[in-house]
């Protein structure tokens, strides 16, 4: 372990987090069905805690539910959502966590030629095909108004990450840390990719592919998609889909540092059945995973044509989202950009007095992130 690496996990004093919603929020565990809730805590030993029984009891019981939920769905629609095709090659929004991804998914989806992956859609993705239109409307109150992480707008209805669907639907993912985070990292090897069996790769692509199907049968426009994971799986999307757009976006690195570091604590304290541990294993995991994630992407990038992609940087993007979202619509030939241009002034008028969360970074960690991520500080032109 490098010098830098032991003042990273130097021991600190531990303070208490508080829970951040409300316990009657549903967590993501309660869209599994039975089989992957079951089979998900059992490959860990069961090691729920006292105080998340009650939880893990009533998970239990919802993944029942949508057991049969599913069954019922995919009886009514299964045969109907497999001969359905995608109607244009997605759009993939990639980029670090942190890296202003969730607020350009907010800019393209106010396009009205496109859809996305809702909420509820990632929530229960075996059988939102039936349930979405009687259960969302009666159950919105469950959940807060404002992402805990970054006070963003929340609700079933807002877009979401994929990755989620897929961990629900019992793929692999490093997303299940959040479950039992004082056990630290897994799945890295479903970050990018790489060392799967082409068994697991395939399953991969399956649920992916399906998922997909499942939201154009509900809505045929074009899907735009934002998961940070994909950053590192370009090669296989493009297996999937050849004719993919990609958006790419980078930021700060002292940014993204602090600001996913606050991220992934906040969401283990919100999913986990477990007492958080320390945490330490954390700031070590946003640093190596950067790197993991964009040697994965350097070597993918030259796979897609110059018209495939757009690079932009978030700091350009906040300054001026208008003339940066052309530039988008105009490099990936996307349609004419003016037909959303007053969805779009809308949203931004309503975001106008969101206020960043702000977060200091010691010069001890600036020298850490300096030194490990040298190559995103060069790449991408920021200052070291």
């Amino acid at each position: 372990m490098s010098m830098l690496s032991k003042r990273l996990a130097a021991p600190r004093r531990k303070r208490a987090v508080k829970n951040p919603i409300p316990w009657y929020t549903p967590r993501f565990w309660h869209g599994m069905k039975l089989s992957t809730w079951l089979s998900t805590v059992g490959s860990r030993g069961f090691p729920i805690s006292f105080s998340r029984l009650h939880t893990g009891a009533s998970i239990t019981f919802c993944s029942a539910l949508n057991s049969a939920a599913a069954a019922l769905d995919n009886l009514c629609y299964g045969r109907r959502v497999a001969r359905t095709k995608l109607t244009a090659p997605p759009i993939f929004i990639l980029g670090h966590w942190r890296a202003g991804t969730t607020f350009l998914h907010e800019l393209l989806i106010r396009d009205a030629a496109h859809t996305y992956a809702t909420t509820y859609q990632c929530f229960v993705p075996n059988h939102f095909v039936l349930t979405d239109k009687w259960f969302t409307p009666w159950t919105g109150g469950l959940l807060p108004r404002r992402r805990p992480m970054d006070n963003m707008a929340a609700g079933w209805q807002r877009p979401q990450e994929d990755e989620f669907a897929l961990a629900i639907l019992g793929v692999p993912s490093p997303y299940l840390s959040m479950m039992f985070p004082a056990r630290g990292a897994v799945h890295p090897e479903y970050l990018d990719l790489h060392g799967l069996s082409a068994a697991e790769l395939e399953l991969w692509k399956s649920q992916v592919l399906k998922f997909f199907q499942r939201i154009t049968f509900c809505d045929p426009r074009r899907i735009v998609v934002k998961s940070p994971p994909h950053t590192a799986r370009v090669r296989t999307l493009l297996e999937l889909f050849p004719e993919a757009k990609f958006v790419h976006l980078v930021r700060n690195p002292y940014d993204l540092f602090v600001s996913t570091v606050n991220l992934w604590k906040s969401l283990n304290e919100v999913q986990r059945m477990q007492g958080l541990g320390d945490q330490r294993w954390v700031e070590e995991y946003v640093l190596s995973t950067l790197d993991r994630m964009y040697q994965a992407f350097r070597a993918d990038r030259k796979l897609m044509n110059s018209h495939q992609i757009y690079e932009l940087r978030y700091e350009d993007l906040v300054e001026n989202p208008s003339e940066r979202l052309m530039d988008v619509y105009q490099h990936l030939d996307l349609g004419d950009f003016s037909s959303s241009g007053n969805q779009t002034q809308k949203y931004l008028a309503d975001v106008k007095n969101y206020r960043r969360n702000h977060y200091e970074l010691s010069e001890e960690k600036r020298e850490i992130v300096r030194h490990r991520w040298k190559s995103y500080f060069d790449s991408y032109g920021y200052q070291i």
